[in-house]
């Protein structure tokens, strides 16, 4: 069962992931380069954005759909991401996650998967 969709969102969340957006890696920029402004699909992407304790990479709130674009740090942290992703899909989230150098060297594909679950059934 979802919980309450009712969270505070603190302060410091707020101001480091308006930090984040200052500083996006190279693929946040390129994804979101194909994401803004409606452009996949007409569906309004939002990028680090804050839910809850964690800050998502990108969210369509429409879709409750979250992508992550995950650098190499990734590897070692595995069991937080794991918790982390769990925590999302029960708040009713789906997480897609793709490697920075797939977003990178695959965009067609990592686009076309998010196209795909955008247009599927909510979760």
């Amino acid at each position: 069962m979802a919980r309450s969709k009712k969270y505070r969102i603190p302060p410091p969340l707020t101001h480091f992931a308006r930090q984040m957006r200052q500083e996006p890696t190279k693929a946040e920029k390129h994804l979101w380069f194909h994401l803004r402004h409606s452009q996949l699909g007409g569906y309004k992407f939002r990028r680090q954005h804050p839910i809850g304790p964690y800050i998502v990479d990108f969210c369509c709130v429409e879709k409750k759909l979250i992508i992550e674009a995950d650098g190499d740090i990734h590897a070692f942290q595995e069991k937080q991401d794991m918790e982390r992703t769990q925590w999302l899909e029960l708040e009713g989230y789906r997480v897609l996650r793709f490697a920075n150098e797939n977003i990178l060297q695959q965009t067609e594909m990592v686009l076309e998967a998010i196209l795909v679950a955008c247009d599927g059934p909510p979760p």
